[in-house]
């Protein structure tokens, strides 16, 4: 089969006034979750637009079938909200409409979807930083530091840590007249003070810096662009317990000439959304998949060519395929304690709320800030520096700590699949997501 083919614009903005896509979200066929029905035109990218959207809301993707083999693109998502429930709200539905359908952004393939526009829209214009290098504790402290030294203020943020790399997405701008921060100088000032600290603990050519006006990618989307192209898949001696450590295998199907992924590991939120990226993001088209949930656990399936046409033919292809799609999967992690910290917005507070968690001996292995207004949120995924649990006593000074200018809310996140099965799923969500929730709600 060969690669996608031209389409002229016309012909494709003509095609799709007259097939314009057919959404339909059902809460009457199933007793358990909310159906959520996608019927259009077949383009590259599409299944990615759809989760990803889904996704942005934080919705529990429990069943899935892709059928997309073909000019037309067939999809039913069995979703529910982060307590188990359908999906009642009556604005979250008209969003999914909205946004799936034929006035929506799904056919601006590729870029953010409408919830993010909104989100960063609301926070005025920002410069958008990239950070990739080695990992240490205290190491977010330190850089949030040289931006409040620099009267830079930090509207959002999304920070991942694997294999002992750290990547980072910062959208900041300038606290004095809350515009994109875009003096060459001062960028520049930035940027050495920044690498400075990355130099502490590494080598050169393993840091990356970045700064641009607010791009277009997706933020989850660019943080697993950043670690694949620093090769995080190669890393070995960090890999996890084998009983946690995502199964992923890639066969031939001779009938169909197709080669079907399949992944079982531990189910988790936006689990689907971090496959189809990664697989998207290798150039693999998926034409068809089934998605499951059995408790704790998650099956999916899929049947995938490159864009070309052709199948992963040689144990190489495999191998680096099969290597990525596990990183992918373990690049956010959703064990441990979660930390939320309320406070009005101002010019130092990652600085201070990161200095805080580090004297308390805590490390943060992902992180999320998000700016509604003037009401700042920031999440933390935390361990013990040491490697330890967390104990109450940390958590205790925390809270006195920061108690009189923050709300910290603690949540504690499943360690085992017991644990899993007793409090449900926990919400992750962090920059988009809960951007999007507040929004809606």
């Amino acid at each position: 089969m060969g690669s996608w083919a031209y389409f002229d614009p016309e012909y494709e903005t003509l095609s799709i006034r007259i097939n314009p896509p057919q959404v339909s979200v059902d809460n009457s066929s199933c007793r358990e979750c909310t159906l959520v029905k996608v019927d259009s035109m077949n383009k590259p990218g599409i299944l990615l637009e759809v989760v990803q959207i889904l996704s942005d809301l934080d919705l529990i993707i429990t069943k899935a079938y892709i059928s997309s083999d073909g000019g037309w693109f067939m999809d039913v998502f069995h979703v529910t909200d982060q307590n188990g429930q359908k999906i009642s709200n009556s604005k979250t539905i008209e969003y999914i409409e909205k946004a799936l359908g034929p006035k929506g952004n799904m056919y601006g393939l590729l870029k953010p979807s409408t919830g993010k526009k909104a989100g960063l829209g609301s926070m005025g214009d920002c410069t958008a930083i990239e950070l990739i290098g080695p990992d240490r504790p205290g190491l977010l402290s330190e850089i949030s530091a040289v931006l409040a030294n620099l009267q830079i203020n930090v509207a959002a943020a999304e920070v991942w840590t694997h294999n002992g790399r750290i990547a980072c997405v910062l959208y900041v701008n300038d606290d004095t007249n809350n515009r994109a921060v875009d003096d060459a100088s001062w960028l520049a000032a930035m940027e050495e003070q920044v690498k400075n600290i990355l130099r502490g603990y590494g080598t050169d050519d393993s840091i990356s810096f970045t700064s641009y006006s607010m791009g277009s990618t997706h933020i989850d989307r660019r943080l697993h662009q950043l670690f694949f192209a620093d090769r995080d898949y190669e890393v070995t001696g960090t890999e996890p317990d084998s009983h946690i450590k995502p199964n992923v295998t890639i066969e031939r199907c001779e009938e169909k000439d197709y080669s079907v992924v399949t992944v079982k590991c531990k189910d988790r939120p936006k689990l689907m959304f971090d496959i189809v990226c990664t697989l998207t993001d290798m150039q693999y088209v998926v034409f068809h998949a089934t998605i499951s949930s059995d408790g704790p656990y998650a099956s999916q399936e899929y049947f995938i060519r490159q864009m070309d046409g052709c199948t992963l033919q040689t144990e190489g292809e495999k191998e680096k395929a099969i290597k990525c799609l596990e990183a992918a999967i373990r690049r956010r992690p959703s064990e441990g304690i979660s930390l939320e910290l309320c406070a009005k917005d101002r010019v130092g507070l990652l600085s201070e709320v990161t200095r805080i968690l580090r004297e308390n001996g805590l490390s943060v292995t992902r992180a999320g800030v998000t700016t509604v207004g003037e009401q700042a949120v920031n999440v933390f995924y935390v361990s013990d520096a040491s490697g330890k649990p967390v104990d109450a006593r940390t958590i205790e000074a925390l809270r006195k700590e920061t108690g009189k200018t923050m709300r910290l809310n603690v949540k504690m996140l499943p360690m085992n699949t017991k644990a899993l099965e007793a409090s449900g799923r926990a919400k992750t969500s962090f920059f988009l997501g809960g951007l999007l929730e507040k929004l809606l709600h």
